[in-house]
C-alpha cells in the first residue's frame, strides 16, 4: 500500500472499505484520531458527485433505513474514506473538512446544560489541545472517545469483518491470512505511531495495556530529520529505499572477521551494533550519505520494535501479534524488518501480522462510536 503526497495532505489511496452515511441526505459521517505526529479522519458518503478526488474514492453501495427498537433510524452505509494530514499542519485538515462540509453531515447533536451542541466523534491527545479550535473554526465541539477503546474497537472491527484485512510479509511476498473470529482472542495488537503501544486484547471492551516503548515513528521521523534535513516521514522512507545499512551499522562479520558466530546462532550478517560503524571511522555526519542514514535508522527501530513485541507475546502467551499504525506505511523494508525480528526471536514459532488499514485504527473505532447514538455503523467489504 504506498502512501503519497498532495499538496500537503498524505493520501492513501488503496485503503478500501464498503461502508456509509446517513441514508437520508447523502452526507458524510466525520471521526477524527488526532495524534502527536498526524491526524486521520475516517468519513463515510453516498454521494458519487461530491467533488471527492480519484485517489480518494472507495466502493460504494445503497443502504437503507433500519428499525432500532421503536424508531427507525438511518444506516451508516456507501464509501468509508480514509485521509491524514500532519498534526502541525491541521490548518490544512480544517481547510478539508470545510471545503468537503464534512463538519455539517458529519456531527450528531447532543444536549448539555439544556444546550443543543453540534459535536463529532475525536479521539486522540489532540482531541484535548485542539478542541478550542474546532470550535472556533467550524462550530463544533469534539466529543472525546478513550484512544485505547478506539484503537481495539478499530482492530476487532477490521479482524473480524473486513475480508482480507491481515497479511504476513516474509520474503518480499504478502499472504493474506484467514481470520477464524470464533479463535481470534487473545492477541497483540501493536499500535505503531509517534510512541508505540503494545495491547493485549482479550475480546470486545476487554484489553489491557501491558508494554510500550518511547523509540516509535516519532523518533524515526525526528532523528531523521535532524540526520538528513528531509521534511517528511514519506520524504525520509523514500530515501531509506536508496540506502545500504551496513555503512553505517557494525555487523557480526565486523566483529569477528567476517565469519558467523555460529555458537550462538548469530551469521555475519546481523546487526551487532546499530550505527556501530561511525565510532571507529573518522567520519562527520556530512560524510555519510543521507540515503543510508535513513535506512540504518528505520532498521534500527523496526528490529527495536519487532524484539519487544515478541518479547511482550511471550510474557502472555500470545501466537497471534498485528502490527498498525502510521510507522508502518506499507512500507515493505519496515515489514520485513519487523517480520525477520518476530521469526528470530521466537524461533519461528511466530509471525508478524500487519493490517490494511493499518493508521487508521483509532479513527475507525471512534467512526463506530456513533452506534451509541443510535446510528448503527456496521461496514461490510
Amino acid at each position: 500500500m504506498e502512501v503519497g503526497m498532495q499538496g500537503g495532505r498524505l493520501v492513501e489511496p488503496d485503503s478500501e472499505i464498503v461502508s456509509p452515511t446517513l441514508s437520508a441526505d447523502e452526507v458524510s459521517h466525520l471521526a477524527v484520531d488526532i495524534g502527536g505526529s498526524l491526524i486521520k479522519l475516517v468519513y463515510s458518503s453516498i454521494n458519487h458527485n461530491s467533488g471527492i478526488d480519484d485517489k480518494e474514492k472507495k466502493y460504494s453501495k445503497e443502504c437503507s433505513v433500519v428499525p432500532n427498537g421503536s424508531s427507525n433510524y438511518p444506516v451508516i452505509c456507501g464509501r468509508l474514506h480514509f485521509a491524514k494530514f500532519e498534526t502541525n499542519k491541521i490548518n490544512d485538515c480544517v481547510e478539508f473538512i470545510l471545503s468537503k462540509q464534512l463538519h455539517h453531515g458529519g456531527s450528531w447533536h447532543h444536549e448539555t446544560s439544556g444546550n443543543d451542541k453540534k459535536a463529532i466523534k475525536a479521539t486522540g491527545g489532540g482531541a484535548y489541545k485542539f478542541a478550542d479550535l474546532f470550535k472556533e473554526k467550524l462550530g463544533v465541539s469534539l466529543d472525546k472517545v478513550d484512544e485505547m477503546d478506539c484503537l481495539v474497537a478499530g482492530s476487532n472491527f477490521l479482524l473480524k469483518e473486513v475480508h482480507p484485512e491481515a497479511f504476513t510479509y516474509i520474503d518480499g511476498r504478502e499472504e493474506y491470512v484467514q481470520i477464524d473470529i470464533n479463535d481470534l482472542y487473545p492477541y497483540l495488537l501493536v499500535n505503531i505511531g509517534s510512541g508505540v503501544s503494545m495491547i493485549k486484547v482479550d475480546g470486545d471492551g476487554k484489553f489491557e495495556r501491558v508494554s510500550g516503548t518511547s523509540v516509535g515513528g516519532g523518533t524515526f521521523w525526528g532523528l531523521g530529520k535532524l540526520l538528513t534535513k528531509c521534511k517528511s516521514f514519506d520524504e525520509l522512507l523514500e530515501l531509506s529505499h536508496k540506502g545500504n545499512n551496513r555503512v553505517i551499522d557494525m555487523l557480526v562479520g565486523d566483529i569477528y572477521g567476517g565469519t558467523d558466530y555460529t555458537k550462538i546462532g548469530l551469521s555475519s550478517t546481523n546487526i551487532a551494533s546499530s550505527f556501530g560503524k561511525a565510532i571507529s571511522e573518522n567520519k562527520e555526519l556530512e560524510d555519510y550519505g543521507p540515503e543510508d542514514i535513513s535506512r540504518s535508522l528505520l532498521r534500527m527501530i523496526s528490529n527495536n520494535i519487532g524484539q519487544i513485541s515478541y518479547l511482550n507475546a511471550l510474557r502472555f502467551g500470545l501466537k497471534r501479534i498485528f502490527f498498525g499504525g502510521f510507522f508502518i506505511r506499507g512500507h515493505a523494508y519496515t515489514m520485513d524488518t519487523i517480520s525477520v525480528a518476530v521469526n528470530f526471536w521466537s524461533k519461528g514459532e511466530a509471525k508478524a501480522m500487519f493490517l490494511r488499514h493499518e493508521g487508521f485504527l483509532g479513527a475507525l473505532g471512534a467512526f463506530r462510536s456513533y452506534e451509541s447514538h443510535g446510528f448503527d455503523a456496521n461496514m461490510t467489504h
